[in-house]
């Protein structure tokens, strides 16, 4: 009797059938729910520009400059930071540095004096690339404006007319943009666009200044950081070379 239940037990049971619905001319069949598909969205093309900026300094630099690198590296998603670099090395470095981070353009902090600061922007390896005298810097937090963007937002570019105008202003406008503005459909970008950078030119300087966009309104509102750019030289190659351009107005501080 035992193994009996147990045979019992360890055989399958037949499934039941599920009940067909009833058909027939009086019968009405019930339409299926419509599907609703979430467009998908605008960061799904494929990311072709593949400019990549490195941001870092020489040593000696204040807070304040370190934290306007910290602003430039919150606002430039497609950048890349390094460590310091020391002073007794020569400029000619930072082409492998930017090799070896897998980088083509490079925004580069130079302190002199623990008081001056220097900019360089360059198109590595090939060139050319510009030096400036970094004046007036306001850093986002020193500023506390009330206008704000998205992190990893796109930037639209807005130039004064006179970059077109002197041919190494030029020059400068195309290097602005290919440094500054954000690939499109790049992995940490968002896809939207919501606030402005303008390059002024005013008193033989260049100023930055960075706007959020209020479409309500179609107004701007700052968001910071700010600084003013003179331009003291532009060379051919990448941090060197022959000299393209020499600012005449440039005065050198310690004069």
């Amino acid at each position: 009797a035992a193994t009996k239940r147990k045979r019992d037990a360890a055989a399958p049971r037949p499934k039941k059938r599920a009940k067909e619905a009833p058909s027939g001319p009086g019968t009405d069949a019930k339409p299926a729910p419509e599907e609703y598909s979430i467009p998908p969205p605008v960061s799904q093309g494929k990311w072709k520009n593949k400019e990549r900026v490195l941001i870092f300094s020489s040593r000696g630099i204040n807070f304040r400059t370190r934290h306007l690198m910290q602003d430039l590296r919150t606002l430039m998603p497609h950048s890349k930071a390094d460590t310091k670099m020391d002073r007794k090395d020569q400029l000619f470095v930072i082409n492998e540095v930017c090799e070896m981070k897998n980088c083509n353009k490079c925004i580069f902090f130079e302190a002199k004096k623990k008081q001056d600061l220097y900019m360089w922007l360059s198109n590595t390896p090939q060139g050319p690339s510009a030096k400036f005298l970094v004046q007036n810097v306001h850093t986002l937090a020193e500023m506390k404006m009330t206008g704000n963007c998205l992190r990893g937002s796109r930037p639209l570019l807005s130039f004064d007319p006179t970059f077109d105008k002197e041919p190494h202003y030029a020059l400068l406008k195309e290097l602005f943009i290919q440094i500054f503005s954000t690939p499109q459909y790049h992995p940490k970008s968002q896809p939207f666009v919501d606030h402005v950078f303008t390059f002024i030119i005013a008193d033989e300087r260049i100023w930055f200044r960075n706007y959020q966009i209020i479409e309500e309104d179609a107004s701007l509102v700052e968001i910071g950081p700010r600084f003013v750019l003179n331009l003291i030289k532009i060379f051919q190659g990448s941090f060197g070379g022959p000299t393209l351009y020499e600012n005449p107005h440039y005065r050198s501080p310690n004069m």
